[in-house]
């Protein structure tokens, strides 16, 4: 897979490889997810890291409470990312999109995309991100979720099935990404916007600090 390319002057993600721990040196920081928009994230906090992906079963157990939700799976690919790594501060994710009772993960495919934007079409929703933060050796951690409450405008039949065939909404839940061309579909939102990139940053920076993790 490319990876995404980064602001000139930019720390750049690193391979687990590349990345050594020398006695009293800060430990090293591993995203557990592929997500370019989360690493992005992280690069414009100043982190330097590296990339572990994390697959885990995103099933949702029956009557499970998307808060719940979107907790246990960041935990699961933080413990995944932890074992793989065996040292360093692991960072693990998990965003969903919540409508009344329905929880719109990432879409299977371009119908399920505009299936899930005709839900959306004029209509709140909130994006919930749990946060699972673990020091890889002692598996202490600090989990936390975040709320963001997202208004959009009513869209027509044409503008849902044209952002579709774009391809922007096939690898983001809720088939939309408020960060690149989804921004036009968006009325209003109440919260952190971060949240809805996909990593909300001061409830990571409130984590990291939790964990002894220098951020200045």
């Amino acid at each position: 897979m490319r990876s995404p390319a980064r602001p000139s002057g930019s720390p750049a993600a690193t391979t687990p490889d590349q990345m050594t721990q020398a006695p009293g040196e800060q430990k090293k920081i591993v995203l557990a997810s592929l997500s370019p928009r989360r690493s992005d994230l992280l690069r414009q906090i100043g982190l330097s890291f590296s990339v572990l992906p994390a697959n885990v079963n995103e099933r949702i157990i029956p009557g499970e409470q998307p808060e719940v939700h979107v907790l246990r799976l960041a935990r699961e690919k933080a413990l995944v990312a932890a074992r793989r790594s065996g040292t360093g501060i692991i960072i693990a994710a998990d965003t969903v999109v919540v409508i009344d009772d329905a929880v719109l993960g990432k879409p299977a495919d371009r119908n399920d995309a505009i299936r899930m934007l005709t839900l959306l079409s004029g209509t709140a929703h909130r994006v919930i991100t749990g946060l699972c933060v673990m020091d890889a050796g002692t598996r202490n951690s600090r989990e936390r979720t975040s709320t963001t409450k997202v208004w959009f405008r009513r869209l027509s039949r044409d503008e849902i099935v044209a952002y579709a065939n774009s391809g922007e909404p096939l690898d983001k839940a809720g088939a939309y990404g408020i960060q690149g061309r989804g921004a036009l579909l968006i009325d209003r939102i109440e919260g952190c916007y971060f949240n809805v990139v996909g990593l909300p940053l001061s409830v990571l920076g409130q984590c990291l600090a939790d964990l002894h993790v220098p951020l200045w």
